[in-house]
């Protein structure tokens, strides 16, 4: 309206000119934020959309193999996949045996073998083949394979409003519906009155009355939260994901690659005294075990070789090396014969197995460690034990995170043995194991649910002095492609750093160094973004309720106009204020 009336009315066009470049400022400037938080979620099924666009795939027909574009694949195609390669799309094999990592699907740290017939055929589109050779048949219809699943659970997610975001809803409706009618009812009385208010003047009547301050400069707290975020290694979306961090009572973590280092690590080695030339060391069968490891490409042999280097330990020569997928590895090493992996290979190859060895086997894997029996020209020598280690900062953080009462439960696709064992270690209240990527977003969804009904807020149980409110909101912290679904249906969703694009799509957090620490400086940091926020709504309130009216009842006639404009200005500065105080809160 104001636009039209600059080339429509008879005087004022500078008036209405710089008006009209304020309002056409404001409108774009406050709804930039809500374009961006729009196309988040197309982003993520984008993100997911292209990974599965760039895997190609080696289709076998005919006996010859043909590159294809993973989406181009149909139901029936046969498919080769070796080593390093990544499975196109949801099939089961029909020929070979392979180790496949499966950690950005299902969570599972550990390999896993996939071999044809039984039921170990099943594979996943997404998983990388790590060791050998299959050939895979595509058994998902086109649109309908895991990926796609994901996307869809990605772009169904609903993210519900947090209480703050209902609240200045409510309060900025009620006063614009008010401010509206009074605005309105300016122009019949004007020309009862024989005064002509035209409509420049009361679009700024009604912008003056509205409380811009809330819904204009509000951003600068959100703005301010999001840079000192981003100044400790946290990188924020929205301002509504800091607002929505200050009332997380639940908070949800994935194990692999969040609470530990997502890589197996050696932990422990057991020498049954074997003897080798008068000597029993340890550094002496770990310098055996590794020179064996080497020419493979499994993540436990790759721990085991790393182990190696980091002790200084030169590896021997390999005179001949083979890989037996579902039992372990043979080796010559300086003419002798290795064996390294489980019971079934010990087996194969006559060794004889204690009592006391598997006591202590079993006494391992209760630890949540993957132990190896090493024979030597098939005798007993030893057990080497790997793992996947918590990081330094997680029971710290999980130690923050509850003396600030928030509730800390692990989501994981691993086995309840290792879970429990990680869950230990890094003092959460509670673990769930064995969950799929879907029955995660279902464990969101329950979480939620039990938020329903919460307790009625008191002094004892409000998690910060700052800030005691009612409200409450479930996190979820992940780091792979299982975890996107979960991450987009949480009411703050935030990943690792060092993960998963699709992950980091899905999130409204990022924890840039990967460090869980940050999650309940994130959290206080939040609280202190929302005592702004209301700070400032009671500043805005009374400046809209009191002084504006007192302005416009003319009580101070001379004066009124400097008045209101003086409501405005303090306003505003306390928005402001409030903004750069915040920068300089320590948490």
């Amino acid at each position: 309206l104001t636009t039209v009336s600059i080339f429509t009315a008879k005087a004022d066009h500078g008036f209405i000119t710089q008006l009209s470049i304020w309002l056409w400022f404001t409108v774009l400037f406050a709804n930039f934020a809500e374009a961006v938080a729009e196309g988040r979620g197309k982003a993520q099924a984008a993100s997911l959309r292209a990974a599965r666009k760039d895997t190609m795939a080696r289709r076998l027909k005919n006996g010859h193999e043909t590159s294809v574009p993973a989406p181009a694949l149909e139901k029936g195609d046969l498919v080769v996949c070796e080593t390093g390669d990544v499975i196109p799309a949801d099939g089961e094999v029909i020929e070979g045996i392979a180790s496949v990592d499966e950690a950005a699907i299902t969570g599972e740290s550990a390999p896993v073998i996939r071999e044809s017939g039984g039921d170990r055929s099943a594979v996943t589109g997404g998983t990388k083949v790590i060791s050998d050779r299959i050939v895979i048949r595509i058994t998902s219809e086109k649109g309908n394979t895991f990926i796609d699943r994901m996307i869809a659970m990605v772009e169904g997610a609903k993210r519900q409003k947090t209480p703050n975001e209902i609240a200045l809803t409510i309060l900025l409706s009620a006063m614009t519906l008010t401010f509206l009618l009074v605005t309105i009812t300016l122009k019949p009385f004007g020309i009862y009155a024989a005064t002509d208010f035209s409509i420049p003047v009361l679009i700024a009547l009604l912008v003056c009355l509205i409380p811009t301050t809330i819904g204009g400069l509000l951003s600068a707290i959100s703005i301010s939260g999001i840079d000192r975020l981003i100044r400790r290694n946290v990188m924020a979306t929205s301002g509504r994901a800091v607002e929505a961090a200050g009332d997380i009572d639940v908070l949800l973590l994935d194990k692999t690659g969040t609470i530990t280092n997502g890589e197996p690590v050696v932990t422990d080695i057991l020498d049954f005294g074997f003897t080798l030339d008068d000597s029993k060391s340890i550094v002496n069968l770990l310098q055996l075990i590794a020179s064996a490891e080497k020419p493979s490409e499994h993540p436990l042999a790759q721990a085991i070789v790393r182990a190696a280097e980091a002790k200084g330990v030169a590896l021997l020569p390999v005179q001949r090396f083979l890989a037996l997928p579902g039992k372990g590895i043979t080796a010559y090493v300086s003419n002798m014969q290795l064996s390294i992996g489980n019971a079934r290979l010990m087996q194969q190859h006559g060794v004889e197995v204690t009592a006391e060895a598997q006591s202590q086997v079993a006494t391992l894997q209760a630890q949540g460690k993957t132990a190896m029996f090493v024979a030597i020209n098939n005798q007993l020598a030893g057990l080497i034990a790997m793992s996947d280690t918590i990081k330094a900062s997680s029971a710290e953080a999980v130690s923050q995170l509850r003396a600030d009462g928030v509730r800390v439960l692990m989501l994981t696709g691993d086995n309840a043995v290792s879970a429990q064992a990680i869950a230990t270690q890094a003092g959460v209240d509670g673990v769930v194991a064995d969950v799929l990527p879907s029955e995660k977003a279902e464990q969101i969804e329950n979480e939620k649910l039990k938020m329903k009904n919460p307790p009625p807020p008191s002094i004892f149980n409000s998690k910060f002095s700052i800030l005691n409110s009612p409200s409450s909101a479930v996190a979820m912290v992940g780091d792979g492609i299982n975890d996107a679904p979960a991450l987009a249906q949480a009411d703050v969703g935030i990943a690792i750093g060092t993960g998963t694009d699709v992950a980091m799509e899905a999130a409204d957090v990022t924890l840039i160094s990967g460090d869980l620490r940050k999650v309940s400086q994130a959290i206080r940091l939040s609280a202190l973004t929302v005592r702004g926020i209301r700070q400032n709504l009671f500043w805005a309130f009374f400046y809209n309720v009191i002084l504006i009216p007192i302005a416009m009842a003319g009580v101070f006639a001379q004066y009124g106009p400097i008045l209101a404009a003086g409501a405005m200005a303090f306003s505003s500065l306390f928005v402001v204020g409030n903004s750069l105080r915040l920068r300089q809160v320590k948490i």
